[in-house]
């Protein structure tokens, strides 16, 4: 643990060191483009050009009036022009000559300082531009430490609570253990005969592994709200509804008759049954299951399903429910099961059963094989046969929790253009038609429950 807390820290900071570097170099050529914190800055921009003096070079670039008249009397003057005329001339060529550049040009030397202009305003655009980027890289990556932290909790959070529930439950099994140790009365040696060693009273132990299995169901089956959705379509059955598929009404149960969940688990179905005002009882072979029942206010027993069955009066039960339990017996145990419960039953009353469905392969391989306490899987006919072999008359099979249509197979869909080849619309007839048939064994229903009455 040491040597990881170091490599963190190394790794912490050579990440802000790496940052840090990255900040100033981003600050450093954001100055050198002109650029100070995100805004570009005034640098020295070219002299503009000046035509203020054009017009007058236009108007006196002329400096030679017209040539002198060749008179008498102005033979001096002639004499003068004939040496000094030419330099005057040659200048007057100079200066028509360098005033026609100046005009011709001076179009070329605006063009060009407004492009300067431009080019300018362009540069410093790009540097801005760029210096924002660069802040909002910097701005990103301080958030990567923040983000991959947040996406570590979010990875470890779903075992952290996986780990969190089964510590609770532990803390809740060593609790009860604790109370029921309190609340025993002081075991005393029995008197043995002279010469034989005395032996201690014994009582029931709780099985360490109960807790482990409340642990299971709550992470594979699901929660209490989702298997209570699942089973409110029961209790009509139990409060005075008929069955949509059979033609004998439900039994109203007396004063004295209550219904019995065997496999009660954690309570979901006497939650159900209490608020619809059914009498009703549960048993659980799981001390932790039953402890939760009581914990909520639920009449709840431990005890062995056939053996709390054999105790009772004949016809005395209003109803009997197992959910999830048939699966967990082995073929005798199942068949004493049903053979009693057809006893126990008032004539009328209704007992569901719900199991895996096997011929659901995806319940089989997700479901069914996942928990080490199943016995067998039982199919749908099997279930059935057996209840009307224990006596059963009504025995109605409906299958439940569909696969969702994201798991099932696609089909393809048939081009209905009439250029479309014959071949290729069989060929996709023939591909969804496996496809259905394999989705109708694969991936069909998850569970089934069967409802029978005497």
């Amino acid at each position: 643990m040491a040597r990881l807390e170091r490599e963190r820290l190394d790794a912490d900071r050579r990440y802000n060191d790496a940052l840090t570097a990255l900040d100033a170099a981003s600050r450093a050529l954001g100055e050198a483009g002109g650029v100070a914190g995100g805004r570009p800055v005034a640098g020295r921009a070219p002299v503009p050009y000046d035509p203020s003096q054009l017009p007058r070079a236009n108007e006196t670039w002329e400096i030679l009036a017209a040539k002198p008249a060749r008179r008498a009397t102005q033979l001096f003057s002639a004499f003068v022009w004939k040496l000094i005329g030419p330099i005057f001339e040659r200048q007057q060529q100079f200066n028509a000559a360098l005033v026609d550049h100046l005009n011709r040009n001076i179009g070329a030397h605006v063009e060009a300082a407004e492009a300067i202009a431009a080019v300018r305003a362009s540069i410093q655009a790009d540097h801005a531009a760029r210096a924002a980027f660069q802040s909002a890289l910097i701005a990103y990556l301080q958030t990567i430490t923040e983000y991959v932290d947040t996406k570590d909790r979010a990875l470890g959070g779903p075992e952290l609570r996986e780990q969190i529930v089964l510590a609770n439950e532990r803390t809740l099994a060593l609790k009860r253990e604790f109370a029921a140790l309190a609340a025993r009365p002081p075991s005393f040696a029995l008197h043995a005969p002279e010469g034989k060693q005395a032996q201690p009273a014994t009582s029931r132990q709780q099985p360490a592994t109960d807790f482990s299995y409340v642990g299971f169901e709550d992470r594979f089956r699901g929660s209490q709200e989702e298997i209570s959705a699942r089973l409110a379509d029961y209790v009509p059955l139990f409060a005075g509804a008929n069955l949509p598929t059979a033609s004998l009404p439900t039994l109203q149960p007396s004063n004295d008759a209550f219904v019995l969940d065997v496999g009660c688990g954690r309570g979901e179905l006497l939650a159900l049954l209490s608020e619809a005002g059914v009498p009703a009882r549960g048993i659980d072979v799981n001390g932790e299951m039953v402890a939760m029942c009581r914990e909520r206010g639920f009449n709840a027993e431990q005890a062995d399903a056939l053996t709390y069955l054999e105790s009772l009066p004949d016809a005395s039960l209003a109803g009997l429910t197992a959910i999830q339990v048939v699966e967990h017996l082995e073929p005798g145990y199942l068949a004493r099961f049903l053979e009693a419960a057809f006893h126990k039953l008032r004539p009328g009353a209704p007992m569901i059963l719900e199991t895996i469905n096997p011929a659901c392969w995806m319940a089989f391989f997700e479901a069914y094989l996942r928990d080490l306490t199943h016995a067998q899987p039982i199919h749908p006919d099997t279930l059935k046969f057996l209840l009307q072999a224990s006596g059963f008359t009504s025995v109605d099979v409906q299958l439940r929790s569909p696969v969702t249509a994201a798991d099932r197979l696609e089909n393809v869909d048939r081009p209905e253009a009439a250029d479309t080849p014959l071949a290729l619309r069989a060929t996709i007839d023939a591909l969804n038609a496996n496809a259905d048939k394999l989705n109708a064994r694969l991936f069909g229903f998850m569970d089934y429950a069967v409802i029978a009455r005497r």
